[in-house]
């Protein structure tokens, strides 16, 4: 929700405000420098602060608890969700962790489809099955589990599709 001042609040803060109106997943490779650069951009010049991690993570701050951290002090989540997202497990771990504080703590959260099906994340179909593959060869069956439920669970919100210009 936005204020007079546009900045954004949590539906559920009483009188604590967030640290960050908006937290921002994405895969680098496929994003950082086109959608999230211009996304970032157009949130900071409306004066809404954003976390993107490249830019919020102090030299020498461990990023394992830094992300987290991150997302639960943040009102909206944006899932910017590209081709590669699902290779990732930093990705896939932010995704559990945003998915927990839509429940808990009632986190807007706001999925962008960048150039992908929403069916091929639901069914983990194209890169998102490979990616799903490869993650059964290294990690446990219950994060991969973890993982896929997270995948369904964002493919079944409400977001913006982005296609490709045909």
């Amino acid at each position: 929700m936005a204020t007079p001042d546009n900045q954004l609040i949590s539906p559920t803060s009483s009188s604590s405000y967030p640290k960050w109106d908006v937290f921002l997943s994405f895969c680098g490779k496929d994003t950082r420098r086109n959608i999230v650069s211009h996304l970032y951009t157009a949130l900071h010049n409306e004066g809404i602060e954003t976390f993107k991690d490249n830019l919020e993570l102090q030299k020498g701050e461990e990023i394992s608890s830094a992300l987290p951290a991150a997302i639960r002090d943040s009102a909206v989540a944006i899932v910017i969700i590209s081709k590669n997202y699902a290779s990732s497990a930093w990705c896939l771990d932010e995704l559990l962790d945003i998915l927990d504080c839509k429940r808990t703590n009632g986190q807007l959260v706001i999925p962008v489809f960048f150039y992908v099906d929403p069916s091929d994340v639901r069914y983990q179909k194209g890169s998102f099955g490979e990616a799903i593959e490869k993650h059964n060869k290294r990690y446990k069956s219950e994060i991969v589990e973890k993982w896929i439920s997270a995948l369904v669970e964002i493919a079944d919100m409400s977001g913006q599709h982005l296609k490709e210009a045909t």
